[in-house]
């Protein structure tokens, strides 16, 4: 069978993971539409692609090595088969009388998160604990309360033993993942978008794992990634805003390198300086234009690297439709044309995103795109709220 764009991006570094960005619970039905939707012709070929991926017959033998989820992809799990979690939060409401919304919310995503785990823990035994990790995010609504970040991602972690806690990139998230690190917890580093985030994060495990081997604590079902909400960084930020009042003119091409020299940037630091955390991308784009060929250069310019990409569904449908004859080649240690360096060091947005103390931990919690994001994910774990918070009345009321 043919190999897929994503597989042959696997073939330019042996350490490259693909991931699913969203819950392993709606892949099978997203798999089934989308070969529904291709031409008679390949959809057989199609089918036999999407299922190396992730064929839950077989789920010791993906090719997908983990997972990342959040509050956002679980509200959309729940919204995939309704009528089933109404049935479910309903017999949470009948074993918890007296339970409040947020209770009931909780609960309910903690059991989101533990089926996709369950879904994982082949690919997790099978590779003795290296791959197969899903990731469960503590609260968005929190990102600065150090303690519940900490009660939540324990209990986050007690669900299998292949879930991995994702922590965001703010002042408290770096101080709760030097604790869960300690305790052999695997964390994902996620709301991170600058370098200085990311050394943040590389020294915060760093730590953590120094504290963890003198107290002796088992590290066999431990790792660690460090992630760059890359799209995000350039589209949500003030580097456009900022090039435009000092007359800098900036490409859709700029910005994606923008974005991809930062990300080079870390990688390069943590593998010069034996970090045992992992660069992960995501918020990636189908981008820039070029001759009138679409590219994804998050994906080109950062094949050959030993690092996770992680897809969301609508990604993948276009990585298929677009990439289809894209043949990758190693150019994660190429660097970034200089004239664009030089133009982009001329924006402090930038320059302080390229510079390993460009911000402080403070700043962290000011970033545009970091507050940006909170926001968006706090909204979207509140219509999880409602959700559960309509069948408490329907059931109460």
């Amino acid at each position: 069978m043919k190999k897929s764009p994503l597989e042959r991006l696997m073939d330019t570094n042996s350490g490259l993971e693909i991931w699913w960005d969203s819950s392993p619970l709606i892949y099978t039905s997203w798999a089934e539409s989308m070969v529904k939707k291709a031409p008679p012709d390949q959809r057989e070929e199609l089918g036999e692609q999407l299922r190396r991926f992730y064929d839950p017959q077989h789920p010791d033998e993906a090719l997908f090595r983990g997972v990342t989820t959040n509050p956002p992809l679980s509200l959309k799990a729940i919204k995939s088969n309704e009528s089933y979690w109404v049935q479910f939060v309903d017999s949470l409401i009948e074993q918890n009388p007296g339970i409040d919304k947020e209770s009931l919310f909780w609960l309910t995503y903690k059991e989101v998160v533990r089926r996709g785990a369950e879904m994982y823990l082949g690919v997790f035994q099978r590779s003795q604990y290296r791959y197969g990790y899903l990731s469960g995010q503590v609260d968005p609504r929190f990102l600065t309360d150090k303690e519940k970040m900490v009660s939540q991602a324990l209990e986050l972690a007690s669900l299998s033993p292949n879930v991995m806690i994702k922590v965001p990139g703010t002042k408290e998230g770096y101080e709760v993942i030097k604790i869960l690190t300690s305790r052999g917890i695997p964390t994902n580093n996620t709301l991170s978008f600058v370098l200085p985030q990311f050394m943040a994060g590389a020294n915060a495990v760093k730590e953590g794992l120094e504290i963890a081997r003198r107290n002796g604590v088992d590290l066999s079902r431990w790792r660690s990634v460090i992630t760059h909400m890359t799209a995000r960084y350039g589209d949500l930020g003030d580097l456009r805003t900022e090039a435009e009042a000092l007359g800098i003119d900036l490409s859709e091409g700029d910005v994606r390198w923008a974005e991809i020299a930062i990300f080079k940037k870390a990688y390069r630091i943590l593998k010069e300086r034996d970090y045992p955390s992992k660069m992960l991308i995501c918020s990636m784009r189908f981008s820039p234009v070029v001759n009138g060929q679409k590219h994804c250069w998050h994906l080109e310019k950062l094949a050959g690297g030993n690092i996770v990409f992680t897809c969301p569904p609508s990604f993948i449908e276009g990585v298929f439709e677009l990439l289809d004859r894209t043949e990758f080649r190693p150019q994660i240690d190429e660097e970034v044309p200089r004239d664009v360096l030089e133009k982009l060091l001329r924006i402090p947005y930038f320059e302080k995103a390229y510079r390993e103390d460009g911000l402080t931990p403070d700043e962290f919690n000011k970033h545009p795109a970091l507050v940006a994001t909170g926001t968006e994910f706090s909204k979207a774990t509140e219509e999880m709220v409602n959700f559960v918070a309509k069948r408490l009345a329907a059931r109460c009321g």
